[in-house]
Order: structure tokens, then C-alpha cells, then sequence
């Protein structure tokens, strides 16, 4: 524990309050008047909490405690997602839950933090040549194991994030462009494989109706309906919105998965341009400063984790609020302390604890 809190990071602190406020007000408002989400704000509510304690606890953690429990939490969470696979719960189309009887949940999220420690591990061992073949491979299988059995759950969002966590990592660890671009070029028969023996027919429909919705679905009645609801909710917000609790579409339960995924609509409708302008800013900020923490920090290993939890939150925000705008391709993953779900909510905040732990040690002596 370090002597002094001079270098805690207060502003990040500040960008996580102001979400979290952010996401009671629309986890309230979109389960409102839909009674099957009765109970889901209190749910929420606890984990959030329970979320915070997580946070308080790692933010006290020297975070090169966990180098050397980096090959158990990968190897745990390999296994988890593998058991997954087995014995999950499938949901959205994607056998991606374990059933508590309590409660649901997806092992999935913890994971995307334990592959982060266990990458930064890695790398530090290897930090004076980081650009190696050899060792940027290795990287490469530790990453592609867990993102190769989520995309077999098949659950492309989360394996996008696991593609997006390695390629920062890897290039903060000393990857070049080039190399991305030949691995980028050996993975295409992969990608070709995924998309004809792997992904399910609705994620294909997903792909294809975000490029042109009424070619691939002129009835409506898959995806493209969700996509045409998003945006009505987002473009009859306008500037102002239509008033916290007053949006048509949300109070009517039109917007698809309102309280999750679709939540940036729902926002747009009743928060308008200037709400949701000044929730995709604290997201921004919270990402410039864990960028921020990571050049900041006094050794590799920090700098990696800092830079693999920037990356996963960058490309929550990214594809969650894309495929709102109908930018991005239609898949379930969370928007950053603003969606409902307990598993991603309780990760986000413990990373943020994280975050915190390599802020305040990035000083070698501290007086």
C-alpha cells in the first residue's frame, strides 16, 4: 500500500460517478413500464456495489501482486469459458451463461481481465524484445485460445474485444504495423472459415442488414426492425430530448433490449444530443485516462495492464454506441457503466481499481 494518495487518479474517480449516475437514472427509466424488468434497477443497484468493493480492493493491491498469479487466473479462465461451452446457458442466441440459480452469469466478462493480467505478465518477461516473432506469437496464442472459444459460443462481440485487447497490448509491447498486417492477411482463410462453418444464420443477417437493412430484411422482421427503431429513438430526441421518463418509444418498450444493449438509444430519445454528447464524453475521458495512467506508469507490466483496459473500454464504447447509430453491426455487448448486466458492471469497476493501483506505484520511491 503506498504511503502517500498524491497520484490518485481523482478525475478518473470522477468519470466513473458521473456514468454510474448516468446509467442509474436510464436503467431506471428503461425498465419502467415493462413489468418482466420489474427489479432489474435493484439488481443493478447491488451490483454496482458490489461492483465499487471490488474497485476499493484492487485499487489497494500492488498490481505486480498479480504477475505471479497471472498463469492460474488465465488458465481459470480458460477453463471456465471451456465449461461454459458444456454446461452454459444459451441467451441471445449464444451459449455464453452459467446458471447460478441465483442468478445468471457470463464468465466471459472476468475473463477479458484475467487474459489482460495474463498478456501484461507475459510481456513484461519479455519486455527487452518485445517485437520478436516469437514472442508477439506467443502473445497471440494466449489471446486466441479464449477469443477462439467465445467465437465458437458463438459470441462475436466479446470476441472482438479479446482482438481489440491483444492488438493494443501487443502493440504497446513493441508489435509493428507490418507484422499486424501479415498475421491480419494469415488470419483471412480463418475469417472465411468462421463466417461459413461458425457464425449462426442471425449473426450472418446481422452483418449483411447492416449493410443495407430493407435488401436483407424488406419484412422487417429481423434485425433490420431493430436497427429502424434505434435510430427513430435517437432522431426524435432531438437537441433537448423528450425528458428523462417521457420518451414514446422507451416508455412503450419499442427499442429492443432498451435497459442494455440498445440503452444509447433509449438515452438519445429522452436525453437528446446533448445528453447523450455529454455521456459519450465522460466515457472518452475515462478512456483518455486509463491511456493516460499507462503512460504514466513506472514499468511495462503497468503500462500493459492500463493499455488492455482502455482498449476493452474503447471497444465497448465503439461497437455498442456504432451499432445504435446503425455504424457498427448488430451485437450484444455492453456500453461502459451504462448498460444493465452484472457481470461486464462488476468487471469495469474492478478494472478501474486496477487502473487506480498502477496510478498510485508509479512512483519507484515514494516519500
Amino acid at each position: 500500500m503506498p504511503k502517500t494518495w498524491r497520484d490518485y487518479n481523482y478525475f478518473l474517480l470522477t468519470c466513473v460517478i458521473v456514468l454510474t449516475g448516468f446509467s442509474l437514472a436510464m436503467i431506471y427509466t428503461t425498465t419502467l413500464t415493462n413489468p418482466s424488468t420489474h427489479g432489474y434497477f435493484a439488481r443493478h443497484l447491488v451490483n454496482l456495489i458490489v461492483g465499487a468493493v471490488a474497485m476499493v480492493l484492487l485499487t489497494t493491491l500492488d498490481y505486480h501482486a498479480l504477475q505471479a498469479w497471472s498463469r492460474p487466473l488465465y488458465l481459470g479462465a480458460v477453463a471456465i469459458i471451456a465449461v461454459v461451452m458444456v454446461l452454459g446457458h444459451t441467451r441471445g442466441g449464444a451459449q455464453s451463461w452459467l446458471d447460478l440459480r441465483l442468478r445468471t452469469f457470463q464468465p466471459s466478462e472476468p475473463a477479458k481481465l484475467a487474459i489482460i493480467i495474463a498478456l501484461a505478465a507475459y510481456w513484461e518477461r519479455f519486455s527487452k524484445i518485445g517485437g520478436d516473432w516469437r514472442v508477439q506469437l506467443g502473445g497471440l496464442i494466449l489471446a486466441g485460445i479464449p477469443m477462439g472459444l467465445v467465437f465458437i459460443q458463438p459470441d462475436f462481440g466479446t470476441a472482438l474485444v479479446f482482438a481489440t485487447i491483444w492488438i493494443m497490448m501487443a502493440w504497446t509491447a513493441g508489435m509493428r504495423w507490418w507484422q499486424i498486417l501479415l498475421i491480419a492477411l494469415a488470419a483471412a482463410p480463418l475469417a472465411y472459415y468462421g463466417w461459413t462453418h461458425v457464425l449462426e444464420d442471425y449473426q450472418k443477417n446481422r452483418i449483411l442488414i447492416f449493410i443495407d437493412p430493407l435488401k436483407y430484411d424488406p419484412k422487417l422482421e429481423n434485425g433490420a426492425w431493430n436497427i429502424l427503431q434505434s435510430l427513430n429513438a435517437i432522431g426524435s430526441g432531438g437537441v433537448t430530448g423528450q425528458g428523462w421518463t417521457h420518451g414514446p418509444l422507451t416508455q412503450g418498450n419499442y427499442i429492443p433490449v432498451q435497459y442494455s444493449d440498445f440503452i444509447f438509444a433509449a438515452a438519445g430519445e429522452e436525453l437528446g444530443f446533448i445528453g447523450t454528447t455529454i455521456l459519450v464524453l465522460f466515457e472518452g475521458l475515462l478512456i483518455w485516462q486509463g491511456l493516460s495512467v499507462a503512460s504514466a506508469a513506472r514499468d511495462m507490466l503497468g503500462r500493459l495492464i492500463a493499455v488492455g483496459i482502455a482498449a476493452m473500454f474503447m471497444c465497448h464504447l465503439l461497437v455498442n454506441a456504432g451499432m445504435n447509430l446503425s455504424i457498427m453491426p448488430i451485437t450484444g455487448i455492453p456500453l461502459p457503466f451504462i448498460s444493465y448486466g452484472g457481470s461486464f458492471n462488476m468487471t469495469a469497476l474492478a478494472a478501474v481499481g486496477l487502473l487506480q493501483s498502477v496510478a498510485l506505484r508509479r512512483r519507484r520511491i515514494v516519500f
